[in-house]
């Protein structure tokens, strides 16, 4: 029997240039898999801290009353705030019967060996004599 030209089959150097081939195109698809996760999980990280300090900031916004003071919180699942209430504006808000309390808060969270943070700001407009104030003026 006489084998036909071009029916030879593959050689062993093809086959194993064909494996060494497909090989790196697994590793390299599996290391952007990897990547991916780890970005998923840090995007998640951000996301949760956001939410807390989120959360957090509008807490000291629903106080109906606020003054300059600063402190720090740690909360039980690893997360630390960082706040300060300050009053802006002094000099424009002088002749006004409200002031201006800026409000900042910084979380921080371990993120493997290194610790990130994010800072928010707002500011509250009060009024400079307090409601209980205002209703003893009134009726009296």
């Amino acid at each position: 029997m006489k084998k036909q030209a071009g029916a030879r089959g593959f050689t062993l150097l093809e086959v194993l240039v064909a494996l060494v081939v497909m090989a790196t195109a697994v590793t390299i698809a599996l290391q952007l898999f990897s990547v991916n996760l780890r970005t998923v999980s840090r995007s998640g990280d951000w996301t949760a801290a956001t939410i807390r300090a989120d959360a957090r900031l509008r807490d000291l916004l629903a106080e109906m009353a606020l003054i300059e003071t600063a402190w720090s919180e740690t909360t039980g699942d690893g997360y630390r705030f960082d706040v300060s209430v300050v009053e802006v504006l002094k000099e424009r808000t002088d002749n006004l019967p409200v002031k201006l309390m800026e409000i900042s808060l910084t979380i921080h969270w371990w993120e493997g060996p290194k610790e990130k943070s994010l800072r928010v700001k707002t500011v509250k407009m009060l009024d400079k004599i307090p409601p209980a104030e205002k209703n003893l003026k009134a009726s009296g």
